[in-house]
């Protein structure tokens, strides 16, 4: 099912969550809202299940509107970050209980929840209650419940957060997995970048209520359309160098590093101030006699096949990821050529890419 977002707009009396927003997204596709605490992606996702009315703009689902529609008759099923199961009921129990508000009969809906509980991989634990189940196990059963009134659109609010590093990886793998396999519409709220990065097949990027990029995870990495963007995706954070244009190159303002780039825009005015965006991964060792910069390496830290460098730029400083097969030590001077890809100009004052 594909769902129009219409001019949204959400207030709490002076305060404006969502501001005008507009969005497709695109039947059968796996979706990230994707943001800082703030930015109203939550307020979205309850927007879209129906829990929170609409102040302005419309809703469909394919040529629906469903602005107004009750939450039970929007065919959503909504997972939370907190599982919600019924402490008193057993697995089975927990993900027929849908069924059993629809006075769907007894045997037809157990044999539906064994058939979810086998999909995510729940099989085995029909009989226990919540309190004997890990978190992954819990959020499994939260999945089919939301899964088994065979939903329209399935809403995912942050429903890794409460589980440690190794459970989220597998969990995250999981949802992907059960989204292919069900072909369902999926939209699922998070504020970790790796999370939407790894599973989504679009990323809808949001601050302030607004809309900033909706692309693919390597578009949005890759080509951001501001300094927002493109500081909110990456690990280590993107480099910021802090400049103005002299003569088509990069000087920083301290004037003690002159970086000409082959990639830049043409036609730059001269004196614009700028921000030279260097990903960690985007500067590499030069060999031989071509360039574009010269650092004194700072201190270097191990992180399994590379190394984290840190660069003195003037009064700047940048970290760049070093191959192990690189000697130089802290101290050393080296050479530093820039791939075509990770390294952005952005206008200092608008944020804009250039």
């Amino acid at each position: 099912m594909k769902v129009t977002i219409d001019h949204l707009t959400k207030r709490f009396g002076d305060f404006t969550a969502v501001n005008d927003f507009n969005m497709t997204f695109e039947d059968g596709k796996l979706v990230a809202l994707l943001g800082p605490s703030g930015c109203g992606k939550s307020t979205m996702l309850n927007m879209l299940s129906g829990i929170l009315p609409v102040t302005e703009g419309k809703i469909f689902f394919d040529d629906d509107d469903v602005t107004n529609t009750p939450p039970q008759d929007r065919g959503v099923g909504l997972v939370f970050q907190n599982y919600a199961l019924y402490p008193h009921m057993s697995v089975l129990e927990n993900i027929a209980f849908p069924l059993e508000i629809q006075k769907v009969p007894k045997a037809e809906r157990a044999e539906k929840a064994r058939e979810m509980a086998k999909l995510v991989h729940v099989e085995q634990l029909l009989d226990r209650k919540p309190s004997a189940l890990s978190g992954g196990q819990q959020q499994r059963v939260a999945i089919a419940r939301a899964l088994i009134k065979n939903p329209r659109l399935l809403l995912l609010d942050e429903p890794l957060s409460n589980l440690d590093a190794r459970l989220r990886l597998e969990m995250r793998e999981e949802i992907r997995r059960i989204q292919q396999r069900t072909g369902v519409t999926t939209i699922f709220v998070t504020h970790d970048q790796e999370e939407a990065m790894s599973i989504c097949d679009r990323i809808v990027l949001m601050k302030d209520g607004l809309l900033q990029q909706e692309d693919g995870p390597q578009e949005l990495y890759d080509s951001p359309v501001n300094l927002f963007v493109a500081n909110f995706l990456g690990n280590p954070p993107i480099n910021n160098l802090h400049g103005f244009i002299r003569d088509g190159a990069f000087v920083t303002n301290d004037e003690a590093v002159t970086i000409r780039y082959r990639n830049f825009p043409k036609d730059l005015p001269e004196g614009r101030k700028v921000i030279l965006g260097i990903r960690a991964e985007a500067a590499i060792i030069s060999r031989d006699e071509t360039h574009d910069f010269t650092s004194v390496i700072k201190q270097r830290y191990t992180m399994g096949k590379e190394e984290l460098a840190f660069l003195n730029l003037g009064e700047q400083e940048i970290r760049v990821y070093l191959s192990n097969e690189y000697e130089e030590e802290p101290g050393a001077e080296a050479s530093f050529h820039l791939r075509s890809k990770g390294v952005l100009l952005f206008d200092e004052e608008t944020g804009e890419r250039l």
